[in-house]
């Protein structure tokens, strides 16, 4: 009797021990899970900070709703730069289409040049410290337009150059598939009017008055300014337009405004009708 008793004793003891180690498993597993909740939800917190960037396209006025923790305003505020206002031409020259234009050219050929210099100079160290959100995609169009800029600069500085000097053109940059007009400009009147004539009929092919630019060709050759009337055009229309087609260009284009628009959560605008 005493026996069969001190084993239901024991039996109980070893059933409570039991039950109280799957209640501390529990407890354990409860207390994890609380743990991980309250790290979730934290982590949310953190993920999740709103700010607001404001900013204007042509008819717009836009609010942008971005994530602080992955950009801060003034990144925003470079790369909205880069997108919207850093775009096409960088720098500006006076373009030579008549003989007025040609001598003004050359008498202030130095003036436009240093300013073209500052111009380069300014430009270039604007971009330079344009800070701007890290994403490789815009990494990669802050580089292109450093580039761009330039190869713009040698461009606009070797046309300014060529109007007083043609032979300039003979080491100029950029020029692949442009070799006909400068080799036209450096050689003598018969092949410098046969490559001028060639170009000019070109050119008629592609106006809306086709006779008009045949016309103006025959008055300005038989002119005594026939030379000068050759320099602009084989420079402007000839090496200009082909040299210019060369330079490395971002387009602004639909995949840029796209990758912008996908730096906010979302966009609110006010725009006016077109």
């Amino acid at each position: 009797m005493r026996i069969f008793i001190l084993s239901i004793v024991f039996l109980s003891f070893f059933s409570c021990k039991k039950e109280t180690q799957s209640l501390d498993k529990n407890n354990l597993k409860d207390s994890v899970a609380v743990t991980e909740n309250i790290s979730k939800d934290t982590l949310k917190t953190e993920q999740s900070k709103p700010g607001i960037f404001n900013f204007q396209t042509e008819l717009c006025e836009n609010k942008g709703y971005f994530d602080e923790n992955k950009y801060t305003k003034e990144e925003l505020e470079g790369t909205y730069k880069l997108w919207f206002q850093m775009g096409g031409i960088l720098l500006n020259t006076p373009s030579v289409f008549n003989l007025k234009g040609l001598d003004e050219v050359r008498k202030d050929k130095d003036q436009i040049l240093s300013k073209l210099d500052q111009d380069f100079l300014e430009k270039k160290k604007t971009l330079e410290n344009l800070k701007i959100v890290k994403v490789p995609y815009w990494e990669n169009v802050k580089k292109n337009r450093i580039q761009e800029l330039m190869e713009e600069y040698e461009f606009r500085k070797t046309e300014i150059q060529a109007f007083s000097n043609p032979s300039v053109l003979l080491n100029a940059k950029f020029s692949k598939g442009c070799e006909n007009f400068i080799k036209a400009l450096n050689s003598n009147d018969a092949q410098m009017i046969e490559e001028w004539r060639k170009l000019r009929e070109n050119m008629s092919k592609k106006n809306g008055d086709p006779q008009r630019i045949l016309n103006e060709f025959e008055e300005h050759l038989n002119s005594a300014d026939k030379k000068d009337y050759a320099i602009i055009d084989l420079i402007t229309f000839g090496w200009g337009n082909c040299t210019n087609g060369n330079i490395n260009s971002i387009p602004h284009d639909e995949k840029m405004n796209k990758q912008f628009e996908d730096l906010f959560i979302k966009i609110d605008s006010d725009c006016d009708e077109p």
